[in-house]
């Protein structure tokens, strides 16, 4: 009796593995894991990740929280550039003791552009988002700004980038400075700047330069030999540290302490995101990974 008890035993656990892999085989189980995602907790202040393909949110913390950007700020410098009719991205722009003056003054991050050097758009534009050149920003207001003076030209750009932010309905945002150093009224939300960001991520340019983690340009000097400038490496550590990884943009200040908005494309699916506010380097990346392999999972 004890030999046929086993066999019963053993037959009855064969049904239920049975049983088990059939349900497993309808799908019914499938709905499980997604539900069972536990939205993750994040040092920042403000944080919010949103499908990329249709805009859907899924997660949000304080996500509308008006808050100061620092150098998130230059995806609009960027987008505002890139949306210039006719743009060309080989124009030269020489660089203006102004320029440098303003990053020094400010002890602003910098691409160290060197003045009397002629450097094309497109560089401009690698200096502005990869070590996120306050120098290079100032060069790409003065040239895309329209006024007779320096300053008109200027508050001629950041009028532009204003008026970009309503066309896109960014309620939240408003912004009075080319690179986030603000003057108190430089601010956004984290489903402001996601929005803004999906929208910029649209061209083909501003990707390209964003997914970059190096970059070395060679500009033109006032005696017309050509200089080899320092690598622009970009401060973006996604780029290295989480697979799948496409942007965006760094921010830091001591009012928006450390921010970082996000983009990565895993299994044809691309989230993006921002977190405002988090106390470190190494925490608002780790805050930027927990929301992206939340999305990712809830997205399947």
């Amino acid at each position: 009796m004890k030999d046929g008890f086993q066999v019963v035993r053993f037959r009855r656990a064969a049904a239920v593995a049975v049983t088990a892999g059939a349900v497993l085989a309808t799908g019914a189980l499938a709905a499980v894991p997604a539900q069972a995602v536990t939205a993750p907790t994040i040092v920042a202040k403000g944080g919010y990740v949103m499908n990329n393909a249709n805009g859907a949110g899924l997660y949000g913390k304080a996500a509308d929280t008006r808050r100061s950007t620092g150098s998130t700020t230059k995806i609009m410098t960027a987008k505002v550039v890139l949306a210039q009719s006719n743009l060309n991205l080989d124009a030269k722009v020489t660089i203006q003791k102004a320029y440098s003056d303003y990053v020094v003054a400010n002890n602003a991050s910098q691409a160290h552009l060197i003045v009397g050097d002629k450097v094309t758009v497109r560089q401009l534009l690698y200096g502005l988002m990869l070590p996120s050149g306050c120098d290079a920003a100032y060069a790409l207001a003065d040239k895309f700004g329209s006024g007779t003076t320096r300053a008109a030209r200027v508050k001629s750009f950041i009028g532009k980038m204003n008026t970009q932010a309503k066309s896109l309905g960014l309620t939240n945002t408003h912004f009075d400075s080319f690179d986030g150093i603000g003057n108190g009224s430089n601010y956004s939300t984290p489903r402001d700047l996601t929005k803004l960001a999906s929208s910029a991520m649209k061209n083909a340019s501003f990707r390209a330069v964003v997914k970059t983690k190096a970059y070395t340009a060679k500009t033109i000097t006032k005696t017309g030999t050509t200089r080899t400038m320092a690598t622009w490496t970009n401060t973006n550590g996604l780029l290295s540290s989480y697979s799948g990884t496409i942007g965006v943009k760094t921010g830091s200040g001591p009012e928006a302490k450390y921010c970082l908005v996000f983009a990565a494309t895993r299994g044809g699916k691309t989230v993006i995101g921002t977190v405002l506010a988090s106390t470190s380097i190494p925490q608002r990346e780790a805050d930027a990974k927990k929301l992206m392999n939340y999305a990712f999972a809830r997205l399947g």
